[in-house]
């Protein structure tokens, strides 16, 4: 799951022309934090940190059990 959500932040980020630097900011964070965001081999991310990471790219964050 880590590894999908870590892609598809960073293909909005690309596709938004986001620099790492500019996504931290946005999400009111380091760069190091967005750094193991990214890092799809990571797997100590919170719930609060992707709902940042989501309002940041103007989307919404949906967990559902299925």
């Amino acid at each position: 799951i880590k590894r999908v959500i870590a892609f598809q932040i960073a293909e909005e980020m690309k596709q938004r022309k986001l620099s790492k630097t500019d996504m931290a900011d946005k999400m009111m964070t380091s760069r190091a934090a967005l750094e193991r965001l990214l890092d799809p081999s990571n797997s100590s991310v919170t719930l609060s940190t992707l709902e940042r990471a989501a309002s940041a790219l103007g989307k919404k964050l949906k967990v559902e059990l299925a």
